[in-house]
């Protein structure tokens, strides 16, 4: 058992959910999940935090049904995904001239490499989330994944920035803080969502993550093991419900219930002779609806995401079959009927649904193993990245407490054992000081400007 591992929070403010889920890794690099929470979400809209009080009442749901799940699991610290389409990306090229010339190159050439793009211009309004290098040059060699360890008088690297709208990450900031948490960083959702569905093979094939969420459509495409582009489409399952709430003439709730039940993304593959019977408001007469009709309404707005999709594999010349990976579809969006059929058909890219159980640990709950946690699972594993960073500057400080018998399901462990009740030793969250690459101290302190004493 691997008791040096701290817990880590991921917490997903969706648009029509709010996931809390802590988990910590075990000796097989797996992750163990330690408390599970979620609630519905009012106060987000395209991703986007428009109400903060409604926003606060259900993340504080979230995390009472995360501790009622496990009683003894301290939550201080979050990761948080940040999603919407105010987020933009753009690349950019940086290089240093290096003092000491004879010597390898160090981490800290590294840190101030990436600290330099926090000056880039971005529009009035805007804010760096984060920098991501892709592939890096020192003088005459090209393409080098990591620089550390090679010796040059000139260290340069490609970056991918991505940005985000002030006021759209402040409102998440007070969420988060007001519900009495800390955020440890704001993560992209697509690239949370792809740390959970991906493995090595997949990031060397190249492949274009299509996270289905409720209020957007994510996606981040990976080529020759490199992050190519992020992109945030303001289409997702919300927009499909109020198109069939429309186009039928039905409630809310009734749209939401067909789209689940009876819904399909090709209107080729719905029998024309099925119908489906809405109960009458109010004594009016029963409403008949047709599967048919019903497939077109969703095979409409589905083939408008996936016309996006194809557009920015486009825009970065990764279409016509050059990622071997194809597209891995994810979140709840994703488990519609016939989508696959759909991506492969629109885009020209095999496609295949991403379950985010590729780094769980056996015996997690089956709920947690549906492409709509991927984000939330993928905070995680973003956590334990920069953890495994940076593990020097966590004080490890334990206490010891059990997975309770509801986070845990039957099943056997990597070497054929039968899983039983687990006890792990826990790191009071209060205890860590903030473990944020140098190249985001900053980050936090931005949310913080002078409105927020006033409120």
């Amino acid at each position: 058992m691997n008791n040096e591992q701290p817990i880590i929070v991921g917490l997903d403010i969706g648009t029509t959910k709010i996931a809390a889920i802590a988990g910590r890794k075990n000796e097989f690099g797996k992750l163990e999940i330690l408390g599970f929470g979620r609630a519905n979400s009012n106060g987000v809209q395209h991703g986007m935090v428009l109400n903060i009080d409604q926003t606060i009442k259900a993340i504080q749901t979230a995390l009472e049904n995360c501790y009622a799940s496990n009683p003894n699991l301290p939550i201080n610290e979050v990761y948080v995904g940040i999603a919407g389409h105010h987020i933009k990306s753009l690349q950019t090229r940086g290089d240093i001239v290096r003092q000491d010339t004879d010597n390898e190159v160090k981490q800290s050439e590294i840190d101030q490499l990436v600290n330099d793009q926090y000056k880039t211009y971005i529009p009035a309004g805007d804010q760096i989330i984060d920098v991501i290098p892709q592939e890096f040059t020192v003088d005459n060699f090209q393409n080098i994944p990591d620089p550390i360890g090679y010796s040059g008088v000139k260290v340069g690297a490609n970056f991918h920035i991505i940005t985000g709208d002030k006021n759209a990450i402040r409102n998440i900031n007070r969420s988060v803080e007001k519900s009495g948490l800390k955020i440890k960083d704001l993560v992209l959702q697509p690239l949370a969502s792809a740390a959970a569905v991906m493995c090595e093979h997949d990031l060397e094939a190249g492949v274009a993550i299509v996270d289905i969420g409720g209020g957007t459509t994510d996606l981040a495409v990976f080529y020759e093991g490199i992050l190519k582009h992020t992109a945030v489409i303001p289409f997702g399952g919300e927009n499909i419900t109020n198109d069939i709430k429309t186009g039928l003439g039905v409630l809310k709730t009734q749209a939401e219930q067909m789209k689940v039940q009876f819904g399909s993304a090709l209107t080729d593959e719905a029998k024309s002779n099925t119908f489906i019977t809405i109960p009458g408001l109010r004594g009016m007469a029963a409403k008949e609806i047709s599967v048919k009709n019903l497939a077109a309404i969703i095979q409409a707005r589905m083939s408008e995401i996936m016309d996006f999709v194809s557009y920015h594999l486009k825009q970065v010349g990764l279409d016509n079959r050059m990622l071997n990976g194809g597209v891995i579809l994810t979140g709840g969006g994703s488990q519609l009927k016939h989508l696959i059929q759909l991506t492969e058909y629109v885009t020209g890219l095999n496609a295949r649904i991403g379950y985010p159980n590729e780094h769980l640990a056996a015996g997690h709950i089956e709920e947690l193993a549906k492409p709509m946690y991927s984000t939330c699972l993928g905070l995680i594993l973003k956590g334990y990245n920069d953890y495994e960073n940076k593990r020097k500057q966590f004080e490890l400080e334990f206490k010891k407490i059990n997975i309770p018998e509801g986070l845990q399901h039957a099943g056997i462990d990597e070497e054929g054992e039968e899983i039983e009740e687990r006890s792990y030793i826990v790191k009071p969250r209060k205890t860590l000081k903030s473990f944020l690459d140098s190249c985001k101290n900053g980050l936090i302190e931005m949310f913080k400007d002078e409105e927020d004493s006033e409120l």
